[in-house]
């Protein structure tokens, strides 16, 4: 891992360290179990409230810490991938799914909810992807009528992370016949018409990704987020962030493969020496160390725009597509210089390198990162003829 990032505190350092303890306590040894079972134990949230981890930009009133600065949630993500498992997804929980509430829910609905979000009781989901609409969130066909006193909701939801675990889902659905015209819905998993089935994945193995059905699912109106014509708008205000989350997920996890291959190659003897004692692995290591740090220098500073509230969106793309991007070569140069053992279920890497094939898509495809930097270039088709 790069040494003296500039950007921590002493205070920064002391969370790093209670965050640390708690993963190899709580989180490292469940491990195989967890991804044996396809999901995390619900309880590990409850305890990750308990040390104020999750939320934790919440207000004080709900439980929360007030503290809304991402480094502390860039930290949870690198000790939780290092000493525990990338599957599990507090930030998706706290940085992701539990913002919609504060920026667009009422004070009836933050203050029913939140607490429970906070504490760890109440998990949460967001579920936008349909079979036939990823990227694309305009064309899904999910839909809700509204009944005058309520809405009833049709349709389903695919690649649903946190899904089994689940108490409470942010779904996306069509109110109008506009391409834009969406809502956003506090929704209850445990109510009438709602089933799941989990999905069956490459890697993740520990994540609870599922399909999620509604069939005439009853949504009383004050469970509506903002304005049911807007979610469209809802949605893409959040885009920004969740893609740097995702870039600091990448190279945490590219940081954390690379460090386990260093060691590997210490100790693995091939002809009498060191593997990593050979040219093609010294330059090999060298060249994939040059570029983490200068990545993480980037994403390092990218969230202190953040902080300060000038992340733009194409930056956000950008840095979403060169870390998910590098990770994936990180992954794979790793599992060959593991050689044979990288290939083996019971080496990490081999692990990490399935984990890792995702990144590359879910938060929006490199393919749709490259569009956004490009429009931002002003090479829209639309406005250069």
């Amino acid at each position: 891992m790069l040494q003296n990032r500039l950007i921590f505190d002493s205070d920064h350092e002391l969370f790093r360290d209670q965050v640390r303890k708690f993963v190899q306590k709580e989180i490292g040894p469940h491990v195989d179990h967890w991804r044996e079972a396809g999901r995390c134990d619900r309880e590990i949230f409850r305890k990750a409230g308990a040390q104020g981890l999750l939320l934790m930009w919440a207000d004080e009133a709900y439980g929360g810490s007030g503290v809304d600065d991402l480094r502390y949630e860039q930290i949870v993500y690198e000790e939780v991938i290092r000493h525990g498992d990338i599957g599990v997804f507090f930030t998706l929980h706290s940085r992701i799914v539990g913002p919609y509430l504060q920026r667009f829910g009422t004070e009836e609905q933050r203050q029913r909810y939140l607490p429970g979000c906070i504490s760890g009781e109440t998990i949460l989901a967001v579920a936008m992807t349909e079979p036939d609409a990823g990227s694309d969130l305009a064309g899904m066909k999910a839909r809700v009528e509204d009944c005058g006193d309520h809405w009833l909701l049709n349709g389903s939801k695919m690649y649903i992370s946190n899904g089994l675990n689940a108490d409470l889902m942010v779904v996306a659905a069509r109110t109008g016949s506009e391409r834009y015209a969406i809502g956003l819905f506090l929704v209850e998993a445990d109510w009438p018409g709602i089933s799941r089935t989990p999905l069956a994945k490459m890697g993740l193995d520990a994540q609870d990704t599922v399909i999620v059905f509604f069939d005439d699912v009853r949504i009383p109106k004050t469970n509506g987020l903002g304005d049911p014509q807007k979610g469209f708008t809802y949605l893409a205000e959040g885009l920004a962030e969740e893609r740097l989350l995702s870039a600091c997920q990448s190279i945490a996890h590219a940081q954390v493969a690379f460090d386990l291959t260093l060691d590997y190659v210490k100790d693995r003897r091939a002809f009498g020496r060191p593997v990593g004692t050979f040219q093609n692995s010294r330059f090999k290591l060298a060249e994939l160390r040059a570029l983490l740090d200068c990545q993480q220098t980037w994403i390092d500073q990218l969230v202190l725009q953040h902080n300060a509230g000038r992340l733009s969106a194409e930056a956000a793309a950008s840095a979403k597509l060169l870390t998910s991007e590098l990770e994936g070569r990180v992954m794979d140069d790793c599992v060959q210089l593991h050689g044979s053992a990288g290939y083996m279920e019971e080496y990490r890497i081999s692990r990490m390198y399935r984990d890792a094939r995702v990144s590359r898509i879910f938060a929006g495809t490199s393919e749709i990162m490259k569009e956004i930097i490009g429009r931002a270039l002003g090479l829209d088709e639309r406005k250069v003829k």
